[in-house]
């Protein structure tokens, strides 16, 4: 299987997040790209290549061009504003409140935040606009004709919306690659979100489409983040009603219970009858994972990389979450070699 992997995804190495009320080394690491590209490498998946540039237009596809220009200059308006540490948002237009955009970098941070640990630093934008590159790279090899191809991204994609950044995530690179195989052709694209985490910002971008079905298996919003979305009862909105499904589980799931959900989830994508399938590919799913609470083991992550064969689809994964570090390059390589067997 083709990997396409850029190494400015070095260049965005934060030093801070907000976690337990603390500001701690980030569980979104540069290492985590590094140690899964070494097991493509360890175990010969296959070709790895650098990403072609796209320039901004496929950004725009999905995200807003305010939201976009934020983004781009957010470090250095925010070094500019005379502040020491990385950006990180400390106040938001809650319920009732006004929703205008200020002109403080301040304001702004809040404005487009969903969540406040994920911090802005020197070389985000950079390292976002890369993802985006290489996810664009693996579509097109797709669309061109391959079966299958890994977009290895850094940082992830799946919690940015239209206009909003959070869960470690900037630019949504598994819905922006989802929105180039419609434009290069494809009638129909189901996006598989298999993440722990609820993918709120790709269910935002394609909410009220019939083109691009979303279907996510995640961890109960009740008690997981992103908290507010997820929920079973959220089907689409508009032309885009029954587009969406949610399967939302329980903490401690077992693979069993997870497995049953994946089929469930297939058996909707092979009914939508999409031309090709987009996996966000989290394995924050893993047992060992510190900041969920799923129970997969190692070997699951194979079992179901042949499920997702199984559907018979050219398929592009994209790397999203899996915090367990030391175990992410096997866990994410597993999934691959398994679809490929």
């Amino acid at each position: 299987m083709l990997t396409v992997f850029s190494a400015d995804h070095l260049l965005r190495s934060p030093r801070t997040e907000l976690y337990g009320g603390e500001l701690v080394r980030p569980h979104e690491s540069p290492e985590r790209a590094q140690i899964v590209l070494a097991r493509i490498h360890a175990q010969a998946l296959g070709e790895v290549i650098a990403p072609v540039k796209f320039g901004m237009g496929p950004l725009l596809r999905v995200h807003d061009p305010a939201f976009v220009e934020f983004l781009k200059q957010a470090w250095s308006d925010w070094v500019a504003a005379g502040n020491r540490g990385e950006a990180i948002p400390d106040c938001w237009p809650a319920r009732r409140m006004a929703q205008h955009c200020p002109n403080s970098i301040v304001g702004k941070l809040g404005y487009y935040a969903m969540a406040a640990e994920t911090s802005i630093s020197q070389g985000t934008w950079e390292a976002a606009g890369a993802a985006a590159d290489v996810a664009l790279t693996a579509a097109s090899r797709v669309k061109d004709g391959a079966h299958a191809a890994f977009a290895l991204c850094r940082p992830p994609g799946h919690h940015a919306a239209r206009d909003l950044y959070g869960g470690y995530c900037f630019l949504n690179n598994a819905a922006i690659a989802a929105q180039s195989l419609r434009d290069g052709g494809a009638a129909r694209i189901a996006i598989l979100d298999v993440d722990f985490h609820h993918g709120n910002g790709t269910q935002d971008i394609f909410y009220d489409r019939a083109d691009v079905l979303y279907v996510s298996l995640h961890g109960d919003p009740a008690d997981a983040f992103p908290y507010f979305s997820g929920y079973a009862d959220e089907i689409g909105t508009g032309a885009g009603v029954g587009f969406t499904l949610n399967i939302p589980m329980p903490p401690g799931t077992e693979f069993g219970t997870w497995q049953d959900a994946l089929r469930t989830a297939l058996v909707r994508i092979a009914d939508f009858r999409a031309d090709a399938l987009v996996v966000s590919l989290g394995v924050d799913t893993f047992v060992e994972d510190p900041i969920s609470f799923f129970r997969l083991q190692s070997q699951d992550f194979s079992t179901y990389g042949r499920m997702i064969r199984d559907c018979g689809l050219p398929t592009l994964f994209v790397l999203e979450g899996g915090y367990a570090v030391g175990d992410i390059g096997v866990n994410v390589v597993n999934v691959l070699s398994g679809f490929e067997r």
